[in-house]
This record gives C-alpha cells, sequence and structure tokens, in this order.
C-alpha cells in the first residue's frame, strides 16, 4: 500500500480533491497532513496540492516555504522520496528551491481558468510511466502566477537533462500563460520531484470531461509499488 502524505497549509483548496482522487486508485492510501507537523518518514509519497497558501501574500508559495512541514519535505526530496506540486504546490517547491525557475503573472496579469492540453516530454519518470506516448492530456488550469520563467543556462540545462515534464499543446489552445518554451511542468534533476500547473486531480473522472489526469498518480503507483 502507498501512502501518499497530502499537506495542508492555511487557504489550501484542492487537498480534498487529491485526497478523493488518490483514496479511488488501488493500492494508494492518502492521509491530511497539517502544515505545522515535522515528519513525513512514514509516507511513500508527497503531495503540495494547489489553493492559495496564507493567501499568496507577497509572492505565491513565497510564506509557506517556512512552514516546519517544509523542512520534513527538504529532507524527504533529499532521500529520493517522491513530492509532487500541483499549481500553488508548484509554485511552493519553486519558493522553497526544490525546483529551478521561476512562477510570475500570466500574461495580462489575469487570472487564468480554463481546459488546456498537455504534451507530455518525459515518459520515463515516476510522475509519467503509464501515460501512452503520444497521447495529449486534457486537465484544467486556474491560476494567475503560472508564467514559468528561466534563464537561457538554465532553459539549456532542463533539456540536456530532460528535466521538462509537460508543455500545453495547441490541441487546448495552446499556451495559455506565456510560459518560455510553453512548460506546464518541470522535474528536478533526479525525476523524484515534478511541479506543475494544471491540476490533474481535477481530471480524474470522466464525469468531470477528463480521466487523463488519473494517469499520473497511477503512474505514481506504478513506481512506488
Amino acid at each position: 500500500m502507498t501512502k501518499f502524505a497530502i499537506l495542508v497549509f492555511p487557504g489550501s483548496n484542492c487537498d480534498h480533491d487529491a485526497y478523493k482522487v488518490i483514496d479511488n486508485i488501488e493500492g494508494a492510501n492518502p492521509k491530511f497532513v497539517w502544515h505545522k507537523e515535522n515528519n513525513l518518514s512514514e509516507y511513500d509519497v508527497i503531495v503540495i496540492p494547489g489553493g492559495f497558501s496564507y493567501g499568496d501574500y507577497l509572492r505565491a508559495g513565497a510564506i509557506a516555504k517556512f512552514s516546519p512541514i517544509m523542512n520534513a519535505v527538504i529532507s524527504e526530496s533529499k532521500k529520493g522520496k517522491v513530492i509532487i506540486g500541483i499549481c500553488n504546490g508548484f509554485q511552493i517547491l519553486i519558493e522553497s528551491r526544490l525546483l529551478p525557475g521561476a512562477l510570475i503573472n500570466n500574461n495580462g496579469v489575469k487570472f487564468k481558468s480554463k481546459e488546456i492540453s498537455l504534451s507530455t516530454k518525459n515518459y520515463n519518470t515516476a510522475f509519467t510511466n503509464q501515460i501512452p506516448k503520444d497521447k495529449k492530456l486534457f486537465m484544467p488550469i486556474a491560476h494567475r502566477k503560472g508564467n514559468y520563467r528561466a534563464s537561457d543556462d538554465l532553459i539549456k540545462e532542463l533539456k540536456d537533462n530532460n528535466q521538462i515534464a509537460f508543455t500545453y499543446s495547441k490541441e487546448g489552445g495552446g499556451n495559455p500563460n506565456g510560459s518560455c518554451l510553453d512548460i506546464a511542468g518541470v522535474f528536478n534533476k533526479q525525476k523524484n520531484i515534478l511541479g506543475m500547473m494544471p491540476h490533474p486531480e481535477r481530471a480524474a473522472e470522466l464525469i468531470l470531461g477528463s480521466n487523463d489526469g488519473s494517469l499520473i498518480f497511477e503512474s505514481i503507483i506504478k513506481d512506488t509499488v
């Protein structure tokens, strides 16, 4: 049984979505973990869900990185534990320096909420191993600061190390926020950490319009069993 820790910060609002999706997958055991906890050693996977942690004051994710639980996240990341940050979770991982680059306001400085499509760029990871080759993934975005930026040197590094996880594809209307290279998600060098702006937990049942997001969680289960 793969044990998932779903972190909960003041302002998290996708934690229950993530819990339900994971709880519906055979072999998965999710549990909420409050941000003031300081030990994640008993879990196999860490999920940092979306929302508006601490109201997104200062910068999105900038206050959450000081929560006690993030010391545990950093500690477990060094052991190679699988960690996924979704939307605000991606922003928290960026602010905590667990993922490279920066996330700034969308082009036009407006909150974007719509369905997009993704192309998978690396299928050989804990997060993507169950995604059929060349399949476009449809899922929603809901963010204002999802514009991924990186220096030329970092872009070269991301390409050389196959750290680009997903890019926005034209089937869903293309790049919604201005991210360089249409980047929608990135890995760390070791590929045990993924940050992505789109919401797979909101696209894991056909009644929601798409179940493509479940492939990411099924990939995690396959990798950790």
